[in-house]
């Protein structure tokens, strides 16, 4: 027996997050929020209800360590929750769509062997977000199921942004800018309507800055441009990966330190960034911002640099700037981090009003602000409810 609900589901390597809303007439509510954290250890299952309560909190055994484990366990939690009912359909965050992929994909068999062939342009990704789909069709072969892409919303980027200066077969194999974090950047655009008026949303610069951290230009809500590119290493600096890198130095390190590939690998997406600027002091801003040690400074201050810079860059792009909206985690809840960007980006028109910057306001724009300034927070699951919403309509 279905219910009118629709299950979202996040995976990663060693943790399963979980949202599952509710179709009303027109709109979906939020019912539980949660996650698997821990699998392949010590599995810990966490839940809220829509007014952040828990509802639920156990130890999982050790031995179940597969997403498929794990999932039976969550859905055996939502049918009692259901009354034996179960979600009638099931929307997934998958970080790579390929080239090809501008909308979400109702999956079937073969577009799922599709998306595995994408691994190679997201190892780190795409194996543990596809994973949960093989186990949901093996518990729940009738079950709708839908890919949301992180990719499909900077297809619409001009052909020359998504261009390397590389050989024409390379780029043809697939080798080119992709772009990431394009689910919240799509949360943003559809929303952006509720706070400014037309005129003044035409040329945008939005910067998710989290754990994983990008800026995205958008001309009229569409995407131009990007600070990542074939990966999700390319750009700002972020917690733990490098962000924009000289491809000198990976070839130094493989040549002249001896460096196996996988070695590189570890290094750029696991020990640099805050991590490693700040000397291993933390890859959390917050305790970053905390620190009195001058390598936590300079983290901060290599952050927020290169951050001013790229959005001279993403103005470029756009010929002008209208607003900028800062988002995600860092984004939303570091008050000296949005100022100090916004200082590097005072020859743009960018203005802050202090106070507001401090005390958490939705716009922080200073008075005389050329540039509108918000602080929307992103909302990454509600998109992936929309769109699987929308493919898969209850039958009349």
């Amino acid at each position: 027996m279905s219910s009118d609900t629709i299950l979202v589901l996040n995976a990663g390597s060693s943790s399963l997050k979980f949202s599952l809303y509710r179709e009303e007439e027109e709109t979906l509510a939020p019912v539980y929020r949660g996650q698997i954290a821990g699998i392949g250890q010590s599995p810990v299952f966490s839940a809220k209800d829509a007014s952040g309560k828990p509802v639920g909190e156990d130890l999982l055994s050790g031995s179940e360590d597969s997403h498929q484990a794990i999932l039976d366990r969550l859905l055996d939690w939502l049918s009692g929750k259901l009354k034996g009912g179960m979600p009638r359909a099931a929307g997934h965050r998958v970080v790579h769509g390929g080239p090809q992929h501008d909308r979400p994909l109702r999956l079937s068999r073969d577009a799922l062997e599709e998306l595995h062939r994408l691994t190679p342009l997201a190892p780190l990704h795409q194996p543990h977000n596809l994973a949960p789909i093989q186990a949901l069709w093996r518990l729940q072969p009738e079950l709708p199921q839908v890919a949301c892409f992180d990719t499909a919303f900077h297809r619409s980027q001009p052909e020359i942004a998504q261009r390397f200066a590389l050989p024409r077969e390379l780029t043809a194999e697939g080798v080119r800018r992709y772009g990431f974090h394009g689910l919240s950047y799509e949360y943003i655009a559809g929303v952006l309507p509720d706070f400014l008026e037309d005129r003044d949303r035409k040329r945008v610069i939005v910067a998710h800055l989290g754990h994983g951290a990008s800026m995205c230009a958008m001309l009229d809500g569409r995407s131009v441009a990007t600070t990542m590119g074939f990966t999700a290493l390319d750009g700002l600096p972020m917690a733990q990966r490098s962000g924009n890198i000289d491809p000198g130095v990976v070839l130094y390190l493989m040549q002249q330190k001896k460096m196996s590939a996988d070695e590189v690998s570890d290094l750029l997406y696991h020990r640099c960034g805050l991590q490693g600027v700040s000397g291993g002091i933390s890859s959390d801003m917050a305790e970053l911002l905390d620190s009195k040690a001058p390598e936590a400074e300079e983290a901060v201050a290599l952050f927020c640099y290169r951050a001013g810079r790229e959005i001279g860059s993403l103005a470029a792009a756009l010929g002008g700037l209208d607003a900028l909206v800062f988002t995600a985690g860092i984004g939303e809840n570091a008050p000296e981090v949005r100022r100090r960007i916004a200082k590097q980006a005072e020859w743009l028109g960018v203005q802050i009003d202090p106070q507001a910057n401090d005390t958490g306001g939705t716009d922080i724009s200073a008075i005389n602000s050329r540039v509108h300034v918000m602080v929307i927070p992103t909302d990454e699951e509600i998109v992936i409810a929309e769109q699987t919403q929308a493919l898969c309509e209850p039958a009349v």
